[in-house]
């Protein structure tokens, strides 16, 4: 069996809208750092112009927590929501990247980096022109499994 030689990394990272869907993503080759979270919070502001709430829900990674991050925020007017630990099952994006990966990654094999790269593109502009709208629309439900008494903090 082929295997791709030496070893590549893509990024994305992203923040969709629990009601529209809308999908806003920041992609790169190096990795992920405060400097790329403060550019998805710059990204997001300008999709959602004025005084439009906005509250970004976020798992615990270092970079997310740091002042930097806190700041441009709080700035920006965008409330950050820092879930518990180990709870991905409370974060709509979650449910999105588990279906790009099943929709561009799973029993599939790719000759080079770029055309994995170019795959997952693919599969992420299906989800910005709503092309598997239904499809997502089934997934992407306000519905989440919770446990009682759960601990969340809210910056």
């Amino acid at each position: 069996m082929p295997t791709p030689s030496g070893r590549n990394r893509y990024n994305v990272l992203g923040a969709i809208h629990a009601v529209t869907h809308t999908l806003i993503t920041i992609c790169n080759e190096t990795y992920i750092n405060a400097n790329v979270v403060c550019e998805l919070l710059l990204e997001i502001r300008k999709t959602h112009i004025g005084e439009t709430p906005v509250t970004l829900v976020l798992d615990n990674a270092k970079y997310q927590r740091c002042s930097v991050v806190r700041e441009l925020a709080e700035k920006l007017k965008i409330e950050l929501l820092f879930l518990p630990a180990y709870s991905p099952n409370l974060n709509l994006i979650e449910r999105l990247w588990k279906w790009v990966k099943k929709d561009c990654l799973y029993c599939r094999y790719y000759e080079s980096f770029s055309n994995f790269k170019k795959a997952i593109e693919a599969t992420l502009q299906k989800v910005v022109l709503k092309e598997r709208k239904v499809e997502l629309d089934r997934l992407l439900t306000l519905k989440f499994q919770s446990f009682n008494n759960a601990i969340y903090t809210r910056v």
